[in-house]
């Protein structure tokens, strides 16, 4: 009896927490044995998977706390340390696919908490992550799979926060691939793709600024996809955003070459004429600024002059259900533009 009451004490005793670079060496070597291809080995596979996620919540509540533990300094550092050093974060991106859905979920927290950690001037996962790029192209390529792809977009949001990454995605030959995401047919893939694609045109000014200077003509190319696509969701979001990234102070050069070409301003003048009051609403914060560009190119005078009856006709009847002072001045002034160019037209 007192063997059996020490079994069973022994059997439901708590292990001891692993260390973090126990938890770091145990999950490579099961992520390592996921390698394994022989159906005689399925139920290592599957032992192997069962360590992973069990790491994995244990790497996630040490990074984060647990209950109301709170997060010890030193074991994130090391966890960071080793991580980095093991190369696990290269093994966890490469091993996603086949992770578990609350596996894929602890990733997720654990790669954006240790990409934030800074210890001093050193951010040893960043600069693992910038030594390692392939891992973002990887994780752009994820969205491919409707298992990994809102983990991954979260994982490559939390990657464009960072300066050094988000140049890399932008200039990266995967970046093209956002054109094709962005209109797959599944509806939350498409929006998680596209707010990882605005995330990398928006949160950084300058190294967008510079990637839309070098590549103006292939960027502006592609970009005509989404401003004539027959889905309502992609014709609007991607005209809202064009406004917003438009507008941003750095890309000032780059909103003069864009108003300043004939192509553009018909697209505006088409989307004007949308059905939809909010793609009307964005077209005309776009199509405001040809009209009130002082110097506009003698094509785009043209252009205006040319169908200023028409124009005139629209923006006189144009409203919409929440209209305000700064709308109705903007309109007006847009109106007085237009007849100006019709009375030089007369004139000449």
């Amino acid at each position: 009896m007192q063997f059996q009451a020490a079994m069973s004490f022994s059997f439901f005793k708590p292990s001891k927490p692993k260390s973090p670079s126990e938890l770091v060496r145990t999950t490579r070597d099961a992520l390592l044995a996921l390698d394994a291809k022989t159906v005689a080995e399925v139920r290592l596979l599957e032992k192997a998977l069962e360590e992973v996620d069990k790491n994995l919540l244990a790497m996630r509540q040490m990074l984060l706390g647990e209950n109301e533990t709170e997060p010890n300094s030193e074991q994130i550092l090391q966890l960071a340390i080793e991580a980095c050093k093991e190369d696990l974060l290269e093994l966890l991106v490469q091993k996603l696919p086949i992770l578990g859905w609350e596996g894929r979920k602890d990733l997720v927290h654990i790669w954006s908490t240790l990409l934030r950690q800074k210890f001093g001037s050193s951010n040893c996962c960043l600069e693992y992550i910038e030594s390692h790029t392939e891992l973002l192209d990887f994780l752009v390529s994820c969205y491919e799979n409707k298992d990994t792809a809102l983990n991954c977009g979260s994982m490559l949001r939390e990657c464009a926060k960072y300066p050094t990454l988000s140049k890399y995605l932008l200039e990266s030959a995967s970046f093209e691939l956002f054109f094709k995401y962005v209109e797959l047919p599944n509806f939350d893939i498409a929006s998680d793709a596209f707010m990882t694609f605005k995330e990398l045109l928006t949160r950084h000014e300058t190294v967008a600024a510079e990637y839309l200077t070098t590549n103006y003509a292939q960027f502006f190319g592609l970009y005509e996809r989404f401003l004539t696509s027959i889905n309502y969701v992609t014709r609007r979001q991607s005209l809202k955003l064009l406004s917003e990234f438009l507008l941003e102070r750095p890309n000032a050069a780059i909103m003069m070459k864009y108003i300043s070409e004939v192509r553009n301003l018909k697209m505006m003048m088409t989307l004007l004429k949308d059905p939809s009051k909010n793609i009307q609403s964005s077209a005309f914060h776009i199509f405001k600024v040809f009209v009130a560009n002082p110097n506009k190119p003698p094509a785009i005078s043209s252009l205006l002059l040319k169908n200023c009856e028409k124009l005139l006709k629209y923006l006189q009847s144009l409203h919409f259900s929440k209209e305000d002072e700064q709308f109705e001045e903007e309109k007006d002034l847009l109106i007085r533009e237009i007849e100006k160019l019709r009375l030089s037209g007369d004139s000449q």
